[in-house]
């Protein structure tokens, strides 16, 4: 299996952002692949959220913009407002067509991309939320070959996403947060092999 320009994806929406932060307190080595956050927003936020989770990680956190090249060792947050489509396994695109699920960026439509593109080599990790976003973008993840993680919904601080995932998704993990780190560790280290 080629893990060259493997991803790990995390979609969340309330409730996610305290795993983020848990989770990048715990990474203390370094990544050979790009994560790509997408939790919802409001429309118009400010640009904080970069700066916010800069403060618990050595690794470089960026909120992505157009055509944003994607390398290892980096955390990216996509940006309000906008989907976040993958041209490639290493370019990215935003989109300002329809909100889906209520949502811009969508999970679903950022997890359907990424699977086109990385299939085998995706890990797409769905957290704590108060919509459905996100299930239908797993079972694409999982047709395709890729990764399913999803948070367990009794540790998560709103449980609706996680529980719709598991009753519908194929998954290949239920994490606590405070797994999330190790287990890109792991997947570091199998990636490595």
């Amino acid at each position: 299996m080629n893990y060259e320009y493997g991803l790990v994806l995390i979609g969340g929406s309330a409730g996610s952002l305290h795993v983020i932060m848990e989770m990048l307190k715990k990474i203390d080595f370094s990544l050979n692949f790009p994560v790509v956050i997408v939790v919802h927003r409001k429309p118009y936020s400010t640009s904080v959220l970069p700066v916010l989770l800069q403060q618990f990680t050595e690794i470089e956190v960026i909120e992505i913009e157009d055509k944003t090249d994607l390398l290892p060792n980096k955390i990216y947050i996509a940006p309000a407002d906008y989907h976040l489509l993958f041209e490639d396994t290493k370019s990215v695109s935003l989109d300002s067509s329809e909100k889906m699920n209520y949502s811009r960026p969508s999970i679903d439509v950022t997890f359907r991309s990424a699977a086109e593109i990385f299939g085998l080599n995706l890990a797409a990790v769905l957290l704590s939320g108060a919509n459905s976003d996100g299930v239908e973008g797993l079972k694409y993840v999982k047709i395709n070959g890729g990764r399913v993680w999803i948070q367990n919904p009794e540790t998560a601080e709103v449980d609706y996403m996680p529980r719709m995932a598991l009753g519908q998704v194929e998954y290949d993990l239920v994490f606590n947060p405070d797994e999330l780190a190790e287990l890109l560790r792991n997947l570091k280290i199998e990636r490595d092999k």
